[in-house]
């Protein structure tokens, strides 16, 4: 029987499983999915998560592929309101790195065992001495039986650790376009820019390859055909001055977000981590490297029961306070970032006036470390 089971292959749950076994503990990784990659969002890694996975060599094999962006602008119609520099602050890895999540689960899958895809979980059954986790693959029931389980398969798994009712999800009223697209040469190539304009936010963000990821808000009641979307898209992008990107939208996704912070991550041998115990909005881009650091922080945790036989659990209760903490003040910064994001054509000139204070001076190096996660728990 496997020492660990973990529900879900995202990156999240990749980056345990690769943990776990370098740590030489026994994994077995679940994963509804037939193949990776494939509808996922998040693009950014923050510095606290590449220095996290510096000693395992991960963060070499990320770098070796992403673009580093060392800073980020605010803009209103062309111009500079604010800049987050992320080259001036005090870390081991000052930039975040941009990579697809395809890509991201790619590197992980390298030093990870294989999942097992296809296969449906249904159930969460602790038992005397271990956990069972009950599936369906290929019309078949399974049970894997193991010491300890770990579910890290989104908003998904929540319903297979936590109550219902027990945990609170907030829906916002935005919604977002979205798309990758050739951008073509440009002198701001490795800078991610944030248009703030009277109709809404324009992210763009640089991605390997000349690409750029664009997320921009989108009216919530608006026709939600895909031709109509990619329309929409193309016409906000052409309205930044983005006319290049504009002609290379074919197709564009459109998605809502909404916030969950659980109260909890641990009932005995079960652990919830990543969007299954934290969702942010990912106007900001957090919600990936949350459940990164999770990963990274609890697997040296498990290793260390699993060898003794003695679960640390007063390094649990700090490990779970810490993150449960980290995962409220990103949830608080995603909110702000989303608010600032609406639409607001009668008061666009006070956003103006407080997005540039935010992003100038002695409170312009606190948004950098804030949104490079520098104020995470266990950066």
């Amino acid at each position: 029987m496997p020492e660990v089971t973990i529900v879900g292959a995202g990156p999240v749950g990749m980056l345990l499983a690769a943990e776990l076994t370098r740590r030489e503990v026994e994994v077995t990784v679940l994963e509804r999915r037939p193949s990776a990659g494939g509808g996922t969002r998040a693009i950014g890694i923050h510095s606290p998560v590449l220095a996290a996975l510096e000693p395992s060599g991960i963060t070499e094999r990320l770098l070796a592929e992403a673009v580093r962006v060392r800073r980020g602008e605010a803009r209103t119609r062309g111009r500079v309101l604010g800049t987050v520099r992320f080259d001036a602050l005090s870390a081991r890895f000052p930039f975040v790195a941009t990579l697809p999540q395809a890509a991201t689960e790619s590197v992980l899958a390298a030093v990870a065992p294989a999942a097992l895809r296809g296969a449906h979980v249904r159930a969460v059954i602790p038992r005397l001495g271990g956990v069972v986790v009950r599936s369906t693959h290929l019309g078949r029931v399974l049970e894997h039986e193991s010491r300890v389980v770990v579910v890290a398969g989104g908003a998904a798994g929540r319903d297979l650790v936590y109550r219902q009712g027990a945990v609170r999800a907030r829906e916002y009223r935005d919604r977002y376009l979205m798309t990758d697209a050739v951008a073509g040469p440009r002198p701001d190539s490795e800078v991610a820019v944030v248009h703030l304009d009277p109709d809404g936010v324009l992210e763009s963000f640089p991605l390997p390859g000349g690409r750029r990821r664009f997320v921009a808000w989108d009216d919530p009641g608006a026709d939600d055909e895909p031709a109509a979307r990619a329309a929409r898209l193309r016409d906000a992008l052409a309205r930044r001055g983005e006319q290049a990107a504009a002609a290379a939208v074919a197709e564009a996704t459109g998605f809502g977000v909404r916030r969950v912070v659980a109260p909890r991550l641990r009932n005995g041998r079960v652990f919830a981590i990543g969007d299954t115990a934290h969702e942010v909005s990912p106007i900001g881009g957090q919600g990936m490297n949350l459940g990164l650091l999770d990963a990274a922080t609890l697997a040296p945790l498990i290793a260390s029961w699993l060898h003794t036989g003695t679960p640390p659990d007063q390094a649990l209760a700090r490990w779970e306070a810490r993150r449960v903490a980290s995962a409220r003040r990103a949830a608080a910064m995603a909110s702000m970032n989303t608010v600032l994001g609406r639409p607001f054509p009668c008061a666009d000139a006070l956003r103006r006036s407080v997005v540039s204070a935010m992003l100038t001076g002695p409170s312009g190096r606190l948004f950098a470390r804030a949104y490079a996660m520098d104020f995470d728990a266990d950066a």
